[in-house]
């Protein structure tokens, strides 16, 4: 197979590279996916939640079964763009691999319990520094994916650059609700842009976080194509969405005739039971609705990754916005998950409110972390970083761990010595 001319040196750079074992036989992008599958924090996406808390019902989705999904769909444009866009060829064209471990990341920074842990986590860690699902995938693949030794797994420029879906630290917009960065990952920042400054055009915020690469942006798309139809269907397959509440809720909206024609052909589907034979179908033509176009930016002479636009079908990406609009108020404002939202926030509310107390402003008490982490913790220099490794600590549970930690420190008739944290 001829060498691929899309990447070079710069994008396949590590901060700290490592000399490779004799007879290597994988790329430097495949050697990133497979240090992400084998890891704990990609395991424990099976226990997180998509949409309903994980193990509710077994064929629900999770944050594990979202990703594989995500990757799938990353790797098909790829072949798409790769068989149908005269701008690529046979020895210049998309790296798979890359765009395959840029979606199987892309949320191993979520913490337990969904949106909900995510914002709920920010409120809690605003006075440090705030929290934020895509900075902690950041934190996680660079500084704490192997813990032993505390040690990420030093990615690729180009990794890094797949996963970065926003650019702009904390502190540039400190009001912000999510979509930052923490103020101590600058310096990879700086590295995944070669060192390069933002133009000042490119404001802190909404049009800095729109820069992204080529493999970033069609990791955005998968990840997009793949929660506008599957949380529809577990949606539907949970009796959150019916023919009935579905035609009283369209009643409600202003939609044009395309968006009546969909609502139509979705009750159709929940009426012959072809609810998953028809979103499954949709995935293709999601896939075959991108088209690449040239861009110019700053970053383009570096690296051909910025030299590309990823453009979606304009039919197509209003039907998206619409199932996601359908799904936010049908499922996500229902109050059976408003419900389980509001426990999520009180549990992990009062197990960081313990942590706090005993590690982070260090008052006395008993030792209920880990031993290695005490240890840490007790060594780190000042408040902002305590917090952030006890935030590294909850931000890793499960859903159920976190229920068993909850339970344990606080249900008096739960627990025993047999126990480990």
């Amino acid at each position: 197979m001829p060498a691929n001319r899309f990447y070079n040196a710069f994008d396949s750079q590590r901060l700290k590279p490592r000399a490779l074992p004799d007879g290597e036989y994988r790329s430097a992008f495949q050697i990133d996916r497979d240090r992400i599958i084998h890891s704990s924090a990609f395991r424990r996406l099976q226990n997180k939640t998509q949409v309903f808390l994980s193990g509710e019902y077994d064929f629900y989705r999770t944050r594990l079964t979202h990703s594989i999904e995500v990757a799938q769909i990353g790797r098909s444009i790829c072949a798409y763009l790769s068989q149908q866009n005269s701008l690529l060829a046979e020895d210049f064209f998309i790296d798979a691999d890359l765009v395959e471990c840029a979606c199987l990341s892309h949320d191993l920074g979520h913490p337990p319990f969904g949106h909900t842990g995510e914002r709920t986590l920010h409120r809690l860690m605003l006075p440090y520094g705030g929290f934020e699902g895509n900075a902690q995938t950041l934190r996680i693949l660079t500084q704490t994916l192997f813990n032993e030794g505390r040690e990420g797994m030093d990615p690729t420029r180009a990794l890094l650059d797949g996963v970065l879906k926003y650019k702009t630290l904390h502190a540039e917009t400190p009001t912000a609700a999510n979509h930052f960065l923490y103020n101590d990952q600058e310096s990879w920042l700086d590295f995944t842009l070669g060192g390069q400054a933002f133009p000042t055009e490119l404001t802190p915020g909404r049009v800095r976080n729109q820069f992204r690469s080529i493999e970033c942006q069609i990791m955005d798309w998968a990840d997009d194509t793949a929660y506008s139809l599957n949380d529809i269907a577990d949606g539907i397959h949970a009796g959150f969405i019916s023919v009935t509440s579905l035609e009283r809720w369209a009643a409600t909206q202003s939609l044009d005739d395309t968006g009546k024609t969909h609502i139509v052909k979705l009750c159709e589907a929940i009426h012959g039971n072809r609810v998953e034979r028809k979103l499954n179908s949709s995935i293709g033509r999601y896939i075959r609705a991108v088209t690449l176009v040239p861009d110019r930016n700053f970053l383009s002479e570096m690296t051909r990754r910025h030299q590309f636009r990823l453009e979606i079908a304009p039919e197509v990406l209003a039907q998206a916005k619409l199932n996601k609009k359908i799904a936010f108020e049908l499922v996500f404002k229902s109050p059976q998950l408003q419900q389980l939202d509001y426990k999520a926030d009180f549990i992990l509310t009062r197990l960081f409110e313990v942590l706090q107390r005993r590690y982070i402003e260090k008052k006395e008490g008993l030792h209920l972390l880990p031993a290695s982490l005490e240890t840490e913790i007790e060594n780190a220099p000042d408040e902002v970083v305590r917090a952030r490794l006890v935030c590294d600590w909850v931000a890793s549970m499960t859903d159920s761990f976190a229920f068993r930690t909850y339970r344990r420190l606080f249900d008096a008739g739960f627990g025993s010595i047999t126990d480990f944290v």
